[in-house]
Order: structure tokens, then C-alpha cells, then sequence
């Protein structure tokens, strides 16, 4: 059954993270993945919500964690993306914006957790 709220949460996650890439596609330019930069900092704040907020103080049960964690964040945050977006501009000789998107996506996805933590608390 485990594997049921796993799945479907992934899912919904894959689909909101194709709706979201697309719309933040067409609103900023193209010539960065801010798209999957987005994503990833969004998922791995709900990440920390989930864990630090809810599941800390047992508002969720197994099920409910599974489908939104490992199910929901996991479909919708895209580190695999990320790792191509980055060999793609490191092929394309864009090695600044490589490094610039390596540190943002490393950096401000941990914000993103530690930022749920603190207002967990």
C-alpha cells in the first residue's frame, strides 16, 4: 500500500513540476533553467515543512508522509534535470553560468530546508 501513496504522489509531482517548469518558462528568459532552479528550491522547502513542521509534530500519518515526501516533493523536485541543465551548459562553454547554477541550486535548495526548519520552531 506504501508504494500506492508513493506513487500517486509522484504523480501529482511530476505534473506540477511540467505546469510550473512550463509556466516559468514563458515568463523569464530562456537562457538559464530558472525553471528547475525554482522547482528545486520550492520542493525542498515543502520537503522541510513536511518533515520539520508536520511530521515533527505527528499531524501526519505514514501514508500521508509517504505520498507527500518521498512521493509528491520526489516527482516534483528534478535533480536529474538539474545534472543535464548543467553538463548542457558546460558543453555550451557556459562555465559561469554552469557555476552560478550549481552554487544557487546547492545553496538556496538548503535555505529552503533550514528556512522550514525555522519556522517550524
Amino acid at each position: 500500500m506504501n508504494y500506492l501513496f508513493v506513487s500517486l504522489g509522484a504523480a501529482l509531482g511530476g505534473v506540477v513540476r511540467y505546469w510550473f517548469g512550463d509556466f516559468v518558462h514563458k515568463l523569464l528568459p530562456s537562457f538559464f533553467p530558472f525553471g528547475t532552479l525554482f522547482i528545486n528550491i520550492i520542493g525542498s522547502f515543502l520537503v522541510g515543512v513536511f518533515i520539520f513542521y508536520f511530521d515533527e509534530r505527528e499531524l501526519l500519518s505514514q501514508p500521508v508522509k509517504l505520498f507527500l515526501t518521498i512521493g509528491f516533493c520526489g516527482g516534483f523536485t528534478t535533480f536529474s534535470t538539474f545534472s543535464f541543465e548543467t553538463i548542457k551548459l558546460l558543453l555550451d562553454s557556459e562555465f559561469i553560468l554552469a557555476s552560478v547554477y550549481i552554487i544557487a541550486s546547492v545553496f538556496l535548495s538548503i535555505l529552503g530546508v533550514y528556512l522550514a526548519y525555522i519556522l517550524s520552531r
